[in-house]
């Protein structure tokens, strides 16, 4: 890097937000440079509860203007990334005496349905749980529930083909390098990146700085920017826990609780169900973010609540924890606190512009990126337009609907596939999954078998491609196969990956 011209704009931080704008800026013609000091989605982007959704609790807050952006993102980025993004009907039980009103749930619904311009999601509806089979799993007081539309994402993988998208156009996208200071030097900013192994400083410059840093946001001012008494977000942390699955329908449920709050049982990797989330202020180092046994015990509570068969701590096969970096507007409760995002530049007399990004949500990170590049157009000058609305992501380029046809025609290259491989495949990859099977001819061509239907093929294929160095980056981040997989296949997996990546990135 040493020498090369200065880029544009650097991106601090790979997470949703930091790789969106990578991605929409090189795709403009801006030079773009990102580094994230960990693997791609290592912190807030894959502790989520993993929904494209407008947010219908948004609504009791009154944040309309979030929730019909959001609303108007979700067939936006459904057609973008098919293979990871697609519809899910989620149902909402609710009895007499509950803590919402029928009416109050018909009209936030009637609105969910309405302002935000859906045209393949179908409609509200209102079901009888006596007889509809989505009551089975429930306690007989729920004979009754709405159900509608929104969606669900793989969130690691979201942000890994953000970045991979990114790198395809020309961006130099860096992982596990961190961004130990960053200093104005007139009209450019002077970065020291150094790399996860310690090696030796290199300083790259540019003409925009972009703190993208979720979590660690206020800390990249402070630590690396050199700025002090800096408190911009507030933490809050939410935590999931995963069961085996509780029941069989490919529908989720939103349950209300008595404090207010609510949580949602999505079905999970085809045999789990996911759980989630809490809602309480963090105040600790994120890297060290776990689940609590009071959140633990809250989430097993509130899901009893409505499930006739009780969820208990032994169900319980793994959990994981993100924190939310909320633009800190003084909510009291931890609940209340805005999910809209918030851009703040700063830079003025020709002073080389910085670009803090806090708060922000899944559903929204390609407007987001979209008003950031706004401000960077503002800031050193436009380039190109508006792009990414009708773009595909990395394995996307198939229509919305066509995931069935995209499975057959993988089965029709590779017969040697079970349904169940072949499925999982395509969710991960789309139409790049041809490229992880290459002329395999027979399952035994794919390489060592590390467990479940995961293959060398496959694991080559996510260094090579996807940054993966460690067994967790794959069996965590590009895949869940981690809850597939034992202790001695992980570990199995553990051993080999210093040898691969030394051989597929040579």
């Amino acid at each position: 890097m040493a020498g090369q011209e200065p880029f544009d704009i650097f991106v601090i931080g790979g997470g949703i937000n930091g790789c969106g704008i990578a991605r929409d800026a090189i795709g403009r013609g801006y030079s773009v440079g990102l580094a994230e000091m960990n693997d791609f989605a290592s912190g807030t982007s894959s502790g989520a509860t993993k929904l494209i959704h407008g947010g219908l609790r948004y609504l009791e807050h009154y944040e309309f203007r979030l929730v019909r952006e959001s609303l108007m993102e979700r067939e936006v980025l459904w057609a973008m990334a098919p293979h990871i993004i697609w519809p899910m009907r989620f149902v909402l039980p609710f009895h007499k005496g509950g803590i919402r009103p029928a009416w109050l749930i018909r009209l936030g619904l009637f609105l969910y349905d309405h302002i935000g311009g859906r045209k393949l999601l179908p409609a509200t509806k209102t079901l009888d749980m006596r007889r509809d089979p989505a009551g089975k799993p429930l306690k007989p007081l729920f004979t009754k529930a709405f159900e509608y539309s929104d969606g669900w994402v793989d969130d690691a993988r979201l942000v890994v083909l953000n970045a991979r998208d990114a790198a395809n156009r020309g961006a130099e996208i860096l992982s596990r390098s961190r961004v130990i200071s960053a200093r104005r030097e007139g009209a450019l900013w002077a970065i020291d990146i150094q790399d996860g192994k310690g090696g030796p400083l290199r300083r790259v410059t540019s003409r925009m700085l972009i703190n993208a840093a979720g979590p660690w946001v206020d800390r990249v001012l402070s630590n690396a920017v050199g700025k002090n008494q800096v408190h911009n977000v507030r933490l809050v942390q939410g935590s999931h826990i995963v069961i085996r699955q509780k029941f069989n329908d490919p529908r989720a449920y939103f349950f209300q609780n008595p404090d207010g709050r609510i949580i949602f049982a999505i079905p999970y990797e085809r045999d789990f169900t996911l759980i989630g989330t809490t809602d309480q202020d963090f105040t600790g180092d994120p890297k060290d973010i776990r689940i609590t046994d009071a959140e633990t015990d809250y989430l097993c509570k509130a899901a009893s609540e409505y499930f006739a068969e009780p969820v208990r701590r032994e169900d319980i096969v793994w959990s994981y924890s993100g924190v939310r970096p909320l633009f800190d507007d003084g909510a009291s409760k931890a609940q209340e606190a805005t999910r809209d995002y918030v851009l703040k530049v700063e830079g003025e007399d020709g002073a080389a512009p910085l670009l803090n990004v806090f708060g922000g949500k899944l559903t929204t990170y390609r407007r987001l990126a979209e008003h950031a590049l706004e401000k960077i157009g503002e800031a050193i000058g436009s380039k190109g337009s508006p792009w990414t609305a009708k773009s595909t992501l990395p394995g996307g380029d198939f229509a919305p609907t066509g995931y069935e046809a995209q499975v057959a025609e993988l089965k029709s290259r590779a017969a040697f596939l079970t349904d169940r491989h072949a499925r999982r495949l395509v969710r991960l990859y789309g139409t790049l999954a041809r490229k992880i099977i290459c002329n395999a001819e027979s399952i035994e061509a794919l390489g060592r078998h590390y467990g479940a239907d995961l293959y060398e093929a496959e694991v080559r294929y996510l260094i090579e491609q996807e940054w993966a160095r460690t067994a967790e980056d794959i069996l965590w981040r590009r895949t869940k196969l981690g809850l597939n997989l034992t202790k001695t296949e992980a570990s199995a997996l553990a051993d080999d990956m210093q040898e691969l990546t030394a051989r597929c990135v040579a």
